[in-house]
């Protein structure tokens, strides 16, 4: 991972593949997309760990043994 970032750390100094401002309209937009998939998500997540945490939910097929 550090090296990843190293390497595009060295691209954006070499030649910067877009603008300051095309890379601020970006992370605007990824930022709205991922703030609009929170939200409407919110409510199934919040269920899902209500049931989990009641131990509604059994991903092990009632057996109690591990699947992997």
């Amino acid at each position: 991972m550090a090296f990843l970032t190293l390497v595009q750390g060295y691209a954006l100094v070499v030649s910067p593949l877009v603008t300051i401002v095309q890379g601020a309209a970006v992370a605007i937009l990824v930022g709205l997309v991922t703030a609009g998939c929170a939200y409407l998500l919110e409510h199934r997540v919040a269920a899902w760990s209500a049931r989990r945490t009641q131990g509604g939910t059994d991903s092990h097929g009632g057996d109690g043994k591990s699947k992997s």
